[in-house]
């Protein structure tokens, strides 16, 4: 999420000039072994009203990256939580990312924007190294709407590593998983996609997770297999970026690079169709969040 990333379907090979290159599909069918379950060290259902500061930060942008449309702001009109009805099934509750039109809006730095968002971390208040991290999550289709659910390294991108577990660029038949590190960052060659079945697509709710251990990563969407990156994968291309602590973070950015990659569009915006602003205005585009968990690794 922090750089450009597209590269959706790899294979595996030799290319000519000798370079390895790997093979990425989901195994169909295929169910993972989780690493043995230890305590949870992180919980939260969003039934506090309103976001949990003893857990959550809210970001304010100060850095701008992948030609993102949006601005960062710490405001309940891009960041609260919901009950009853407009939990939309989340029992307890649920946290909501809404992107927001506000044209010229001006950042700190002196940028202008028309759009503002939310995007929230546990930096300084929550990491963790290996063990299971999910959260349940809905999503509005509409082209280049791009939230996502990932964690990050605590010191310079990209070599302390980011496992994105999941980013969702808007056709809600798909959503996909990466993890980014030194010599494989960007357009990283460790991606996938998860092709959702018919009626059960990325605007129902569906649990997004990834078991991290010392050695490999296992990305799982409603406990099916989707993605598996091993360390002997990784070092292929550069050092294995994932043995230290990583904090979390749930964010909502509009158009931009990954976007624009898959649909192309150049007006009116950068990677956002007339169609997907119409959302925006409407405040019909959001991501909610039933809950996260982190879990740790026990290993046996």
């Amino acid at each position: 999420m922090i750089n450009n990333k597209k590269l959706y379907s790899c294979i595996a090979g030799l290319a000519a000039t000798g370079m390895l290159y790997i093979a990425c599909s989901a195994p169909k069918e295929t169910y993972a072994q989780a690493p043995g379950k230890g305590k949870v060290l992180f919980f939260d259902d969003f039934s506090a009203k309103g976001l949990d500061r003893a857990k959550w930060n809210a970001e304010v942008t100060g850095i701008h990256v992948n030609n993102e449309l949006q601005a960062y702001v710490d405001s309940s009109a891009t960041i609260y939580t919901v009950s009853g009805s407009a939990a939309e099934g989340a029992e307890n509750g649920a946290l909501v990312l809404r992107p927001q039109s506000s044209p010229g809006f001006k950042t700190t730095d002196g940028r202008n924007f028309n759009f503002i968002s939310g995007r929230v971390n546990t930096k300084g208040k929550f990491d963790f190294t290996y063990g299971t991290a999910e959260a349940r999550i809905k999503v509005t289709e509409g082209d280049g709407l791009w939230p996502a659910w990932w964690l990050l390294g605590n010191d310079t991108w990209p070599e302390t590593g980011e496992i994105d577990i999941m980013e969702y660029v808007g056709e809600k038949d798909w959503a996909s998983a990466a993890v980014h590190g030194p010599g494989y960052s960007g357009e990283t060659p460790f991606v996938n996609r998860q092709y959702f079945e018919k009626g059960k697509d990325a605007t129902s709710w569906h649990i997004y997770a990834v078991d991290w251990t010392p050695n490999e990563m296992l990305f799982k969407y409603d406990g099916k297999l989707m993605f598996r990156v091993n360390r002997k994968m990784v070092e292929h291309y550069g050092k294995w970026a994932f043995d230290t602590k990583k904090y979390l973070i749930l964010n909502y950015a509009l158009g931009g690079a990954y976007p624009v990659k898959v649909n192309g569009v150049k007006q009116p915006y950068f990677g956002m169709p007339e169609s997907s602003l119409q959302l925006v205005k409407e405040n019909k585009a959001k991501m909610l969040v039933d809950w996260v968990k982190i879990t740790s690794y026990d290993e046996k």
